[in-house]
């Protein structure tokens, strides 16, 4: 059985896999030979894609949750009300090399490898965890934490914003020993993601990515904070109505009848940003919608979505999703076509 795989963003690969087992979740039970297509040798995978630790060191995602391996469905910020948004779903059968020092990202991250061996740890508590098949494990955004591994190992992953905040006593990272439930949809989604039709099979990697999702952050282990305060609630339903309109903190905070410093606390805690940020977001969400579904200048747009001009949009767009606006119009017909509405 053999397919092309971009497992890299450089050369086109042909895997042929051939399975000595039939177990759906491990990834030692199998051989995978490579042929790179512009060479025509084949070689073992492990001898021949290690290419250099500086290689792999490229292909790690910071501050953007694309991290050119998986499959990209929405940029950051575009829904800011949705509880769970996903932006990459991804499965290597092999990845080496998964050393990143310092990262710290505005993004949720889950990880599941079906073989024990890859490490992360967390320099602020001195907390290690082993990723491996009996677990998942769920880092939240703004932590700051390293990875380590060398050998080969396989690695799906799902990189997603989450609404709600964890608790401050939460303990980091969060380790999931998995359901039969949750089991089974881990199967699902790694069949979809080695799928030799992996266009065909990429619209049901969202909603299965989301029932993954949901299952883990449904699960009682997880310590969140309290609802959002009444005057909070309101305020955000308010600026999702009125973004377009100028709205300054000392605006913002007399809405919700509370001082500028208790606005921005309450932000921060609840939300994870800045009132500005938000509303930054909404506006950025609101133009997404507008380059997906018309026609519309850059100038239109800047004017109907609350921003003084088209240099601003630009800005502001290209800090918060991480593309510019020009490159999301471009690409919108692989990451946001495939990708239907979340309404989660």
């Amino acid at each position: 059985m053999a397919r092309v795989c971009r497992l890299y963003p450089f050369r086109p690969i042909l895997c042929l896999y051939r399975p000595e087992r039939t177990e759906p979740l491990t990834a030692s039970g199998a051989k995978f030979e490579v042929r790179f297509l512009d060479r025509g040798t084949i070689q073992p995978y492990s001898t021949r894609l290690m290419f250099s630790k500086a290689y792999y060191a490229k292909l790690g995602a910071y501050s953007s949750p694309f991290s050119g391996q998986g499959i990209p469905f929405y940029p950051l910020g575009v829904q800011p009300g949705a509880r769970v948004l996903v932006h990459e779903v991804g499965f290597l059968a092999a990845r080496p090399y998964w050393n990143y020092f310092r990262v710290l990202s505005p993004f949720w991250r889950l990880y599941y490898d079906m073989e024990a061996g890859h490490k992360v740890f967390f320099p602020e508590t001195g907390r290690a965890v082993t990723l491996g098949p009996a677990h998942l494990v769920l880092i939240p955004d703004h932590q700051m934490f390293h990875t380590q591994g060398n050998e080969p190992r396989a690695k799906l992953w799902l990189h997603f914003t989450c609404a709600r905040r964890v608790h401050p006593a939460q303990a980091l990272p969060i380790v999931l020993r998995l359901s039969a439930c949750e089991r089974e949809v881990l199967r699902e989604l790694a069949g979809l993601l080695k799928s030799k039709k992996t266009r065909s099979a990429t619209p049901r990697v969202l909603p299965v990515g989301l029932a993954l999702l949901h299952l883990a952050l449904s699960r009682p282990e997880i310590r969140w904070l309290e609802e959002k305060p009444g005057h909070l609630a309101e305020l955000l339903r308010y600026i999702e109505q009125h973004y377009r309109e100028p709205l300054s903190n000392p605006v913002l905070a007399r809405l919700a009848r509370v001082s500028e410093r208790s606005l921005t606390r309450d932000f921060l805690r609840y939300q994870g940003v800045s009132p500005r940020h938000f509303l930054m977001q909404v506006r950025v969400r609101a133009a997404t919608d507008l380059m997906l579904s018309g026609s519309a200048s850059l100038a239109e747009i800047a004017d109907q979505t609350g921003f003084p001009n088209r240099a601003y949009l630009t800005r502001v767009f290209t800090k918060i999703t991480g593309v510019s606006p020009a490159r999301f119009r471009r690409t919108r017909g692989t990451a946001g076509a495939t990708a239907p509405a979340q309404s989660t």
